[in-house]
Protein backbone atom coordinates (compact mmCIF):
# COMPACT_ATOMS: atom_id res chain seq x y z
CA UNK A 1 0.00 0.00 0.00
CA UNK A 2 2.86 2.46 0.90
CA UNK A 3 4.79 1.51 -2.02
CA UNK A 4 1.56 2.15 -4.64
CA UNK A 5 0.72 5.42 -2.68
CA UNK A 6 4.29 6.64 -3.44
CA UNK A 7 4.33 5.86 -6.90
CA UNK A 8 0.82 7.39 -7.19
CA UNK A 9 2.04 10.65 -5.98
CA UNK A 10 5.08 11.02 -7.59
CA UNK A 11 3.57 9.89 -11.06
CA UNK A 12 0.53 12.29 -10.33
CA UNK A 13 3.04 15.05 -9.65
CA UNK A 14 4.88 14.05 -12.72
CA UNK A 15 2.05 14.95 -14.90
CA UNK A 16 0.55 17.95 -13.00
CA UNK A 17 3.88 19.65 -12.67
CA UNK A 18 4.76 20.61 -16.25
CA UNK A 19 3.83 23.98 -17.47
CA UNK A 20 0.24 24.56 -18.94
CA UNK A 21 -2.58 26.33 -19.79
CA UNK A 22 -4.56 24.88 -16.06
CA UNK A 23 -1.20 25.85 -14.08
CA UNK A 24 -0.70 29.42 -15.80
CA UNK A 25 -4.43 29.86 -15.12
CA UNK A 26 -4.56 28.78 -11.23
CA UNK A 27 -1.21 30.76 -10.59
CA UNK A 28 -2.40 33.84 -12.22
CA UNK A 29 -5.31 33.60 -10.22
CA UNK A 30 -3.52 33.52 -7.30
CA UNK A 31 -1.55 36.23 -7.76
CA UNK A 32 -4.38 38.10 -8.67
CA UNK A 33 -5.95 36.99 -5.49
CA UNK A 34 -9.37 36.06 -7.42
CA UNK A 35 -11.61 33.28 -6.28
CA UNK A 36 -7.90 31.55 -5.96
CA UNK A 37 -9.94 28.72 -3.57
CA UNK A 38 -12.66 27.95 -6.14
CA UNK A 39 -10.29 27.58 -8.90
CA UNK A 40 -7.65 25.01 -6.70
CA UNK A 41 -10.86 23.21 -5.58
CA UNK A 42 -11.99 22.46 -9.09
CA UNK A 43 -8.72 21.41 -10.80
CA UNK A 44 -8.26 19.41 -7.20
CA UNK A 45 -11.67 17.83 -7.98
CA UNK A 46 -11.75 17.27 -11.49
CA UNK A 47 -8.13 15.26 -11.52
CA UNK A 48 -9.75 13.20 -8.51
CA UNK A 49 -12.38 12.00 -10.21
CA UNK A 50 -11.11 11.43 -13.48
CA UNK A 51 -8.34 9.61 -11.88
CA UNK A 52 -10.71 7.68 -9.83
CA UNK A 53 -12.03 6.82 -12.87
CA UNK A 54 -8.99 5.33 -14.12
CA UNK A 55 -7.88 3.88 -11.28
CA UNK A 56 -11.19 2.24 -10.82
CA UNK A 57 -12.84 1.96 -14.03
CA UNK A 58 -10.60 2.20 -17.07
CA UNK A 59 -7.75 0.09 -14.56
CA UNK A 60 -9.86 -2.11 -13.47
CA UNK A 61 -11.00 -3.19 -16.49
CA UNK A 62 -7.51 -3.78 -17.89
CA UNK A 63 -6.64 -5.86 -14.94
CA UNK A 64 -8.60 -8.53 -15.85
CA UNK A 65 -7.45 -9.70 -18.89
CA UNK A 66 -3.55 -11.07 -18.14
CA UNK A 67 -2.01 -10.41 -21.22
CA UNK A 68 -3.12 -6.64 -22.08
CA UNK A 69 -2.14 -5.46 -18.66
CA UNK A 70 1.65 -6.96 -19.53
CA UNK A 71 1.11 -5.04 -22.72
CA UNK A 72 -0.06 -2.24 -21.21
CA UNK A 73 3.00 -1.78 -18.54
CA UNK A 74 5.37 -2.01 -21.17
CA UNK A 75 3.11 0.79 -23.02
CA UNK A 76 3.21 2.92 -19.97
CA UNK A 77 6.86 2.31 -19.23
CA UNK A 78 7.86 3.66 -22.96
CA UNK A 79 4.97 6.72 -22.15
CA UNK A 80 6.37 7.36 -18.75
CA UNK A 81 9.89 7.42 -20.17
CA UNK A 82 8.95 9.65 -22.77
CA UNK A 83 7.71 11.94 -20.32
CA UNK A 84 11.05 11.56 -18.28
CA UNK A 85 13.12 12.21 -21.11
CA UNK A 86 11.29 15.23 -22.26
CA UNK A 87 11.59 16.26 -18.64
CA UNK A 88 15.30 16.13 -19.04
CA UNK A 89 15.33 17.57 -22.38
CA UNK A 90 13.85 20.66 -21.03
CA UNK A 91 16.31 20.75 -17.84
CA UNK A 92 19.12 20.66 -20.49
CA UNK A 93 17.74 23.35 -22.64
CA UNK A 94 16.54 25.36 -20.18
CA UNK A 95 12.87 25.82 -22.04
CA UNK A 96 10.65 25.69 -19.12
CA UNK A 97 9.69 28.67 -17.24
CA UNK A 98 6.44 30.95 -17.43
CA UNK A 99 5.84 34.69 -17.76
CA UNK A 100 3.48 35.75 -15.18
CA UNK A 101 2.24 39.84 -15.59
CA UNK A 102 0.03 39.84 -12.43
CA UNK A 103 -2.83 42.12 -14.28
CA UNK A 104 -5.88 41.42 -15.37
CA UNK A 105 -9.38 43.13 -14.75
CA UNK A 106 -11.70 41.56 -12.01
CA UNK A 107 -13.37 38.43 -13.25
CA UNK A 108 -16.82 36.75 -11.72
CA UNK A 109 -17.18 33.48 -9.99
CA UNK A 110 -19.37 32.39 -12.38
CA UNK A 111 -17.17 33.28 -15.27
CA UNK A 112 -13.65 32.02 -13.36
CA UNK A 113 -15.41 28.74 -12.40
CA UNK A 114 -16.67 28.09 -16.55
CA UNK A 115 -12.97 29.07 -17.37
CA UNK A 116 -11.60 26.71 -14.99
CA UNK A 117 -13.69 24.02 -15.76
CA UNK A 118 -12.74 24.40 -19.77
CA UNK A 119 -9.30 24.28 -19.69
CA UNK A 120 -9.51 21.35 -17.04
CA UNK A 121 -12.03 19.32 -19.45
CA UNK A 122 -11.70 20.48 -23.01
CA UNK A 123 -8.13 19.36 -23.00
CA UNK A 124 -7.51 16.18 -24.60
CA UNK A 125 -4.62 15.26 -22.39
CA UNK A 126 -6.04 15.46 -19.24
CA UNK A 127 -8.09 12.05 -20.52
CA UNK A 128 -4.70 10.66 -22.03
CA UNK A 129 -3.11 11.19 -18.65
CA UNK A 130 -6.04 10.50 -16.38
CA UNK A 131 -7.89 7.30 -17.89
CA UNK A 132 -5.36 5.90 -20.01
CA UNK A 133 -1.87 6.83 -18.56
CA UNK A 134 -3.20 6.35 -14.79
CA UNK A 135 -5.74 3.56 -15.64
CA UNK A 136 -3.13 1.38 -17.48
CA UNK A 137 -0.79 1.75 -14.43
CA UNK A 138 -3.12 1.21 -12.10
CA UNK A 139 -4.17 -2.08 -13.87
CA UNK A 140 -0.61 -3.33 -12.41
CA UNK A 141 -1.31 -3.15 -9.05
CA UNK A 142 -3.45 -5.96 -7.15
CA UNK A 143 -7.14 -4.90 -5.98
CA UNK A 144 -5.92 -3.78 -2.51
CA UNK A 145 -3.25 -1.70 -3.40
CA UNK A 146 -5.41 0.65 -6.11
CA UNK A 147 -6.83 2.78 -3.19
CA UNK A 148 -3.25 3.47 -2.19
CA UNK A 149 -2.30 4.59 -5.49
CA UNK A 150 -5.40 6.73 -5.86
CA UNK A 151 -5.02 8.02 -3.06
CA UNK A 152 -1.15 9.16 -4.04
CA UNK A 153 -2.43 10.82 -7.53
CA UNK A 154 -4.83 12.62 -5.59
CA UNK A 155 -2.89 14.37 -2.84
CA UNK A 156 -0.36 14.84 -5.10
CA UNK A 157 -3.27 17.28 -7.32
CA UNK A 158 -4.51 18.68 -3.60
CA UNK A 159 -1.08 19.63 -2.88
CA UNK A 160 -0.07 20.73 -6.13
CA UNK A 161 -3.01 23.18 -6.79
CA UNK A 162 -3.46 24.80 -3.70
CA UNK A 163 -0.03 25.46 -3.27
CA UNK A 164 0.40 26.94 -6.23
CA UNK A 165 -2.85 28.97 -5.71
CA UNK A 166 -2.12 30.11 -2.30
CA UNK A 167 1.55 30.22 -2.91
CA UNK A 168 1.52 32.39 -6.25
CA UNK A 169 3.27 35.14 -4.81
CA UNK A 170 5.75 33.81 -3.43
CA UNK A 171 6.37 31.53 -5.65
CA UNK A 172 6.17 33.30 -8.70
CA UNK A 173 10.20 34.75 -8.47
CA UNK A 174 11.08 30.84 -8.72
CA UNK A 175 8.76 29.85 -10.80
CA UNK A 176 10.17 32.58 -13.46
CA UNK A 177 13.50 31.38 -12.63
CA UNK A 178 15.36 28.79 -15.60
CA UNK A 179 17.34 27.31 -13.05
CA UNK A 180 14.73 26.44 -10.57
CA UNK A 181 12.78 24.60 -13.69
CA UNK A 182 15.68 22.69 -15.07
CA UNK A 183 16.21 21.03 -11.37
CA UNK A 184 12.17 20.60 -11.28
CA UNK A 185 12.51 18.65 -14.72
CA UNK A 186 15.87 17.00 -13.58
CA UNK A 187 13.52 15.53 -10.31
CA UNK A 188 10.65 14.62 -12.47
CA UNK A 189 12.47 12.74 -14.99
CA UNK A 190 14.22 10.96 -12.61
CA UNK A 191 10.79 10.38 -10.91
CA UNK A 192 9.66 9.16 -13.66
CA UNK A 193 12.22 6.61 -14.55
CA UNK A 194 11.67 5.00 -11.38
CA UNK A 195 7.85 4.32 -12.45
CA UNK A 196 9.02 3.52 -15.75
CA UNK A 197 11.30 1.08 -14.30
CA UNK A 198 8.68 -0.32 -11.90
CA UNK A 199 6.07 -1.31 -15.08
CA UNK A 200 9.34 -2.95 -16.57
CA UNK A 201 10.16 -5.22 -13.92
CA UNK A 202 5.90 -6.03 -13.68
CA UNK A 203 6.08 -6.78 -17.05
CA UNK A 204 8.81 -8.79 -17.09
CA UNK A 205 7.98 -10.82 -14.35
CA UNK A 206 4.05 -11.35 -15.55
CA UNK A 207 5.54 -12.81 -18.71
Amino acid sequence: MEQAFLQGAVLGLGLIVAIGAQNIFVLKQGLLRQHVFWVALICTVCDIILMGAGVFGVGTLLSQNATLTRVLAFLGAAFVAYYGLRAWRSAWLGSSGMHLDGTAAKVSLKRVVLITLAITLLNPHVYVDTLLLVGGIAATYEEQHKLGFWLGTSVASIVWFFSIAYGAVLLSPWLRSRLVWRVIDTLIGVFMMWIAWYLIQYGIASA
